[in-house]
């Protein structure tokens, strides 16, 4: 078809920016989603050069689902959107297989035509069941019913800031491909901050965070990171569902950025042995009437009470989270205590081992960060269980009589990791028995399919069952 018979959506990238900020504080403010469906239906109806609707899910694993709805059967059919659930990892039964997707209307999106194609809008939906309750195994409603309780019990917000760390490699799908190749070919040998302007690496981070401005992320810094060819791109915090949201997009983006420029951006924990891994450090704060809960000038490290107890939770219950928060054989790899990895149950002001560090901060931005996580981890699922754990979770017993505790350390393998998941009261509590079960399962199912001893060379099979590397193929052959 000609180009000039088409007349379809394309907004310069200033506009989009002043448009997904925003709806971003619409939904800050949280203006009535019924008024702001409204707007939206009223908008799609409105603006005939928009063809498309793509609705955005998550699966249990964390992978990154989306749907391209006609525009003009969406607007007849926005109630009434199903899929086949059996069709999606770690979801349905076939004997159960129709479920729904229920448009969360405030999340949404104007896009760059020249990253997603011209003449479509993104929104983000949640898993129903087909009687239109939340979907059990949706960590993304899990997560928006607590927030949500939070503050219609006293008013409290959660606060997260991800810093997202990936690779970029030579060659599209380079992920698909290793099993063949049985390499990643570095498109920079540069290091911390450093790349010319004109670099490759650099014209990728700098196509990708215009992206990200464009989409509302509020931007702060964007670089190239300590391994080579490795990258982090900055923003600023927001609450804890759209945060999630935006990891999703954040990776989205970086991928579909890559891919134009015969490239993979890669989200592995660590797909390079010898080199520093990649990490998506969350920081985390929680606040009342806009006053910070975790600040204190007096405070140890500037931290209140309730700031240590969120902290002291956490390290409690580390075992217990770690298999959320470290879910594929890889990510075992990142927790070396030789590559700044974060594997010592502890929480420290300077020391880079610890699972949690206390950064130097102001009344504003007072903040924990747990340093524990892999980037492909399920972004929904691990703020939820950080979040709720850090309130509500159990408190560990003083039993060293006042004498300098010994140091704990993370578990270094998958296998652990799961062991401690399934015999974890607080785990199943968080995910129900049927969901924690069901994770467990394809946790171990993935690393049945890989070596055993992570060795010092990374494996084959550790890529090509990773969960986030599209091999759907390969696992229907099992």
């Amino acid at each position: 078809m000609s180009p000039a018979l088409r007349d379809f959506l394309e907004i310069p990238y200033d506009q989009l920016e002043e448009m997904n900020l925003a709806a971003k504080a619409e939904r800050l403010a949280r203006k009535d989603p019924s008024k702001i469906r409204e707007a939206r239906l009223k908008y799609l109806a409105d603006e005939k050069r928009i063809k498309a609707v793509t609705v955005c899910f998550t699966d249990l694993e964390g992978r990154f689902h989306m749907l391209d709805y006609d525009k003009k059967f969406l607007l007849k059919s926005a109630d009434n959107l199903t899929f086949d659930g059996s069709s999606i990892r770690g979801f349905s039964q076939q004997q159960e297989s129709d479920l729904r997707l229920e448009i969360d209307w405030p999340a949404f999106y104007w896009l760059p035509a020249d990253i997603f194609g011209p003449g479509k809008v993104l929104v983000f939906g949640q898993v129903e069941e087909r009687d239109g309750t939340p979907y059990r195994a949706d960590l993304r409603s899990k997560l928006g019913a607590y927030c949500e309780r939070l503050y219609a019990k006293d008013g409290t917000v959660a606060h997260v800031s991800n810093e997202i760390e990936g690779f970029l490699f030579q060659g599209r799908d380079a992920e698909r491909r290793y099993p063949e190749t049985g390499l990643f070919d570095y498109v920079s040998t540069g290091g911390y901050y450093h790349s010319l302007p004109g670099d490759t690496l650099r014209r990728f981070i700098d196509a990708a965070a215009e992206v990200q401005r464009a989409l509302g992320f509020a931007n702060e810094k964007d670089h190239p990171e300590v391994a080579p060819s490795q990258f982090e791109m900055n923003y600023s915090y927001t609450e804890a569902l759209l945060a999630a949201d935006q990891v999703q997009l954040y990776k989205l983006v970086a991928r579909q950025v890559a891919a134009q420029m015969d490239l993979t951006a890669s989200f592995l924990p660590k797909p390079v042995a010898g080199v520093n891994g990649n990490g998506m450090h969350t920081n985390m704060s929680l606040s009342r009437k806009g006053k910070n809960l975790f600040w204190d000038g007096k405070g140890e490290e500037n931290l209140s009470t309730a700031g240590w107890q969120y902290i002291q939770r956490l390290l409690a219950n580390a075992n217990d989270l770690c298999l959320i928060l470290n879910s594929s054989v890889n990510s075992y790899r990142r927790l070396d205590p030789h590559y700044e990895a974060p594997n010592q149950i502890k929480a420290s002001a300077i020391d880079r081992g610890a699972m949690i560090r206390i950064p130097l901060a102001n009344e504003r931005s007072a903040r924990v960060e747990i340093r524990s996580i892999a980037p492909d981890a399920n972004p929904y699922l691990a703020i939820y269980a950080l979040l709720r754990t850090g309130l509500e979770g159990p408190v560990a017993e003083d039993d060293n009589d006042g004498k300098r505790p010994r140091t704990r350390f993370l578990p270094d393998n998958i296998y652990d990791a799961i062991r401690l998941f399934k015999s974890s009261k607080l785990s199943a509590e968080l995910l129900g028995e049927e969901v924690h079960a069901k994770y467990a399962e394809l946790k171990l199912a993935a690393a049945e399919r890989c070596p055993k001893a992570l060795g010092s060379r990374v494996k084959r099979s550790e890529i090509q069952f990773h969960h986030e590397v599209t091999n759907q193929f390969l696992w229907s052959k099992f």
